[in-house]
């Protein structure tokens, strides 16, 4: 899989050399992790390359998990590899349940949870797509997700309702005949 002009397009936008990343460095090569998590094929094409500890670390949350939720969102929106859709979902999921980590608070970012739960609702609608047709660990996510972020309760009490009953249909073994 290519990286969309979508997802292109989303990582041009953010100034990414001039933003923290949770390595400690400036976040100039997390354009590069996006691109070489999209395009891998195995597992072992990505090792070494993961958004872990560079967006979040755990759930907390650096300068670079903002714009980056846009990334995220763009390229959930376009083709990608189970795998990938996977470990951006995962690393979303993370960042919308998350909160300034202790090194942001002290230089004023202290609502970062915030801003990406804010964007995060911007693309909302490519979280249910992704739950809905994707496997059952997606749509818990999914429906994980649409807890956090939603602001419309009965739209999120519903579609959490959706999602989680299409994870238990999607778990459910047919009998062996």
């Amino acid at each position: 899989m290519g990286v969309s002009d979508l997802v292109r397009a989303e990582l041009d936008r953010h100034p990414w050399d001039a933003l923290r990343c949770g390595c400690g460095e400036t976040a100039e090569h997390v354009p590069m992790m996006f691109e070489v998590i999209i395009e891998a094929e195995t597992p072992r094409d990505m090792i070494g390359y993961t958004l872990d500890d560079h967006l979040e670390l755990g759930t907390n949350l650096v300068e670079a998990s903002v714009p980056a939720v846009s990334v995220i969102l763009a390229a959930l929106a376009g083709e990608l590899s189970s795998m990938a859709r996977r470990h951006f979902l995962i690393t979303l999921w993370r960042m919308v349940s998350g909160e300034s980590c202790d090194s942001e608070v002290s230089l004023g970012r202290t609502r970062l949870g915030d801003e990406c739960r804010t964007r995060c609702r911007e693309g909302l609608w490519v979280v249910g797509q992704v739950g809905l047709t994707g496997g059952a660990d997606d749509a818990e996510t999914a429906a994980d997700i649409f807890e956090l972020v939603d602001p419309d309760e009965a739209r999120s009490v519903f579609y959490q309702s959706l999602l989680r009953r299409r994870m238990k249909a999607k778990t459910k073994r047919r009998p062996v005949i």
